[in-house]
């Protein structure tokens, strides 16, 4: 029987925030195959994503919040196990999809681990551990899924879409980091975050989101799909309000770089790009 702290740790609310690159992917598949769709979406949301969740909590055994939770509980030997057996299951379950997809999870998987772990740890350094990040969540889960869940397996997804992903993670990730500067300093860490300095994160997310919709621009223009890049910059508007309103309160006062704040950036910015990369592919 699985133990609460195991159910907890492996964050499988967390999958959420990273569903925009999925249905981004999936709204430029020019045909759709959908069961493989639905196996792909399970196999990165259900299985890839809450593993690698589980296995950071393990390696980090964090006492303060972490992010999507104010108060983890201590891992077991238990979470262990099963992010080892969701790895297997999700690298099995991938080779019904195609070997090229079945690969760039393992990669993927094998990443993730590397980032966390105690014997490799690439998130301790500041710029490896970013660049590590941002190109699996956003550049190889776009290729992914857009592999996987195309009729035919096609492997020449878009540049421009794989640009525009990874600067999308790339440009939000820091801030989910902005409030364990302490935290991460003691446990050896130093993040892309603490690196940039508090004021520093917030201009390095908003040159990067510049450049995100830079490459949006280049992906819909070129499409001659200019109302898709309308929809995304109409929707967004309510997260880069509270980023600067945010950006604002931090200038005069740093303490408000916290977990309240960090968290409700980061619902609002999944909830409005969700919605827009779901409004683009129910339009199609």
């Amino acid at each position: 029987m699985l133990q609460r702290s195991t159910i907890q740790l492996l964050r499988f609310h967390f999958s959420f925030f990273l569903l925009p690159v999925y249905l981004f992917a999936l709204g430029l598949v020019p045909i759709i195959d959908i069961p493989n769709a639905l196996l792909v979406f399970a196999i990165l949301h259900l299985l890839v994503y809450p593993a690698s969740n589980g296995y950071n909590s393990y390696m980090d055994r964090d006492e303060g919040s972490i992010g999507g939770l104010a108060r983890p509980l201590q891992p077991t030997r238990q979470l262990l196990l099963v992010t080892f057996t969701m790895d297997m299951l999700a690298i099995g379950l991938s080779l019904i999809v195609s070997l090229v997809f079945a690969i760039g999870i393992a990669a993927y998987i094998l990443a993730s681990r590397a980032y966390s772990s105690r014997k490799i740890r690439l998130k301790k350094y500041p710029i490896t551990g970013y660049l590590t990040v941002v190109l699996f969540q956003g550049g190889v889960t776009f290729f992914l899924t857009y592999h996987g869940c195309s009729v035919g397996k096609s492997l020449d997804a878009p540049v421009a879409g794989i640009i525009a992903a990874t600067l999308l993670i790339g440009a939000f990730y820091p801030l989910t980091q902005i409030y364990q500067h302490e935290a991460d300093k003691k446990d050896g860490v130093t993040t892309i975050s603490a690196l940039l300095g508090y004021r520093g994160t917030f201009i390095f997310t908003a040159i990067l989101y510049l450049l995100a919709m830079a490459a949006l621009s280049w992906l819909f223009l070129e499409r001659q799909e200019p109302y898709k890049l309308l929809i995304i910059a109409t929707i967004m508007l309510p997260a880069l309000v509270y980023f600067f309103v945010w950006a604002g309160k931090l200038w005069a006062d740093t303490a408000v770089a916290d977990f309240t704040h960090t968290m409700r950036m980061n619902l609002i910015a999944s909830l409005c790009s969700n919605l827009a990369f779901l409004i683009i592919l129910i339009r199609r």
